[in-house]
């Protein structure tokens, strides 16, 4: 697929689904891609904890791939970068602050000097083959935040990126009303639009009125509180440094991404005036109401702080008379890991305050009357949601038509759309599918190891090993091992059957592949006998 005189748009990641944002825009023969994000594992990838999309469709096109821009620094925009965008061979382009993350990501995967990021300044506009890109920044929960006005030859298009209308942002710049009705006075064919809160009735709200829910929450905490929020949050870093100066409390950071993400945010001038912390071990020597701990682990991740801190394996200790407040909010489907953090906080005596007992978050995103305000001033003829599951891509879609959009157009990944000439239509669909990385592996996510995992996780294992004699009889009795099969109280009753049906099953058949198939079908089947499931069963045969 190689984009002849027209405008096409393709997205690898972030539609139909929220994080792992990637967007490809074709004209002329040439690809502009829009971030390379990434996605946090869940139970259906036991032992994942990145998901990464799969970039086969325009690596395999990289010569006509002119360069890669990111609209902002969060991890579902440019957290696939380390591991995806050497193979692109491209430069990326991004905002100083977004830049001093990569450059981060980039230096501990050992790639730094291997890709070209280039810095965009204010009023900058990028010449990218066919492709004009003007970036417009935009007010969010992050520093240099950018929609993306891109111009090329059969149409306009304003890319809004992740987005808010905050008329008094603690980071960053206000959303701009008059550009934004200048670049719709242009004349936009297509606005491709942030979908996250299509079904929030109000607006996201200000992050300067987040302070003082926190600052209340704080002053009525009579002991130690550690307030937790995405690491990426600058502005909400910003805020809860200025409740712990107007509590008179310390900061501890717990999490090495929040102190990467304060080291960058201080290089490029931002979150200079954020307290200094202090180390665990005097954080503990502290009285309790003078600390206040900022956290990664509000979705309820095992191994970030607050996970380890609520199973009592951190430096840092909470108890009775201390407070955990979850400045964030739940990402869809994290529920049951939130809901197991809280109830060993509980265990602990720890009180804990979410964004329904008190103000203390804001979305970075659009609700509905900001979303309404946004056709107004763009006036696109077509929109086309996307970073959302398809309910919220449809809910946007239908919002817009109500709103006057004169169009709208619902895709998810792999669609390949015409934008112009012509009615914009789906024209195909192209592979797309997602990565997953597995220690320092990259693999594919339904692929062969994945796959067995899940069968593993489910049914159990069971090994077996088989030793012939030259003529092909048993050498010695089968050793048989199951691991997470159900025979907890009858364990070594069904080993012995398993070994005796493995003795059974061996026959003088000279082909060794057909041996331990009939060998691993006979142990399976006495293992659904026993249990009624069906373990993963690996035969071993050694020929004497």
């Amino acid at each position: 697929m190689t984009p002849g005189n027209e405008l096409l748009f393709l997205a690898l990641g972030g539609s139909g689904e929220i994080g792992m944002n990637v967007n490809l825009y074709g004209t002329n023969g040439k690809w502009l891609m829009v971030d390379c994000g990434m996605t946090f594992g869940d139970t259906d990838y036991p032992g994942i904890d990145l998901i990464l999309p799969d970039l086969e469709f325009i690596e395999k096109r990289r010569k006509d791939l002119v360069g890669l821009v990111l609209t902002h620094g969060h991890e579902d925009h440019i957290g696939a970068i380390p591991y995806l965008a050497a193979d692109l061979g491209v430069p990326l382009y991004a905002t100083p602050f977004t830049a001093g993350l990569i450059a981060h990501k980039l230096e501990e995967e050992g790639l730094s000097g291997q890709v070209k990021v280039r810095l965009i300044h204010p009023g900058d506009v990028l010449d990218l083959g066919p492709f004009r890109v003007t970036p417009v920044p935009l007010a969010h929960s992050i520093p240099e935040a950018n929609g993306l006005l891109i111009e090329t030859p059969h149409g306009r298009v304003f890319h809004t990126g992740d987005w808010k209308l905050d008329p008094t942002p603690v980071l960053g710049n206000p959303t701009s009303p008059e550009k934004l009705r200048a670049i719709g006075d242009l004349g936009v064919d297509v606005m491709v639009c942030d979908s996250t809160n299509a079904f929030t009735d109000k607006a996201s709200g200000s992050e300067a009125e987040v302070f003082d829910g926190l600052l209340k929450a704080v002053e009525e905490s009579p002991g130690r509180v550690l307030v937790t929020t995405f690491a990426s949050n600058a502005a909400r870093l910003h805020t809860i440094g200025k409740v712990a100066e107007a509590t008179g409390r310390q900061v501890a950071v717990a999490g090495r991404s929040i102190e990467r993400y304060l080291q960058v945010a201080r290089a490029t001038g931002y979150l200079t005036d954020f307290p200094d912390t202090v180390r665990y071990d005097e954080a503990m020597r502290l009285p309790r109401r003078e600390l206040l701990i900022v956290a990664t682990g509000g979705q309820g991740e095992p191994r970030a702080a607050l996970g380890r801190i609520a199973a009592g394996s951190h430096e840092i200790k909470l108890g009775e008379m201390d407070t955990v407040i979850f400045s964030s909010r739940q990402i869809p489907g994290n529920e049951r890991a939130v809901g197991r953090v809280m109830n060993q906080l509980a265990v602990l005596g720890v009180r804990t305050i979410t964004e329904r007992q008190a103000h203390v978050h804001v979305s970075g995103h659009p609700g509905r009357p900001e979303l309404q305000q946004m056709y107004d001033w763009i006036r696109p003829k077509l929109l086309v949601p996307v970073h959302g599951e398809r309910r919220h891509l449809l809910e946007q879609a239908r919002l817009g038509i109500e709103s006057g959009v004169p169009g709208s157009l619902i895709q998810e990944n792999g669609d390949l759309i015409r934008l112009a000439p012509g009615e914009p239509k789906k024209i195909g669909e192209e592979r797309v599918g997602r990565l997953v990385l597995d220690g320092d592996v990259i693999l594919p996510a339904d692929g062969a190891t994945i796959n067995e995992r899940r069968r593993i996780s489910f049914q159990g294992v069971i090994a077996v090993s088989i030793v012939l004699r030259s003529n092909g009889s048993l050498a010695a009795d089968p050793v048989v091992r199951a691991v997470g099969v159900p025979v907890e109280e009858d364990r070594d009753d069904f080993i012995r059957d398993a070994q005796a049906t493995a003795a059974k099953a061996v026959t003088p058949i000279r082909d060794e592949d057909k041996l331990r198939e009939t060998i691993r079908l006979a142990v399976r089947r006495c293992a659904t006998l026993w249990t009624g499931k069906k373990p993963n069963v690996e035969v071993l045969v050694t020929r004497l």
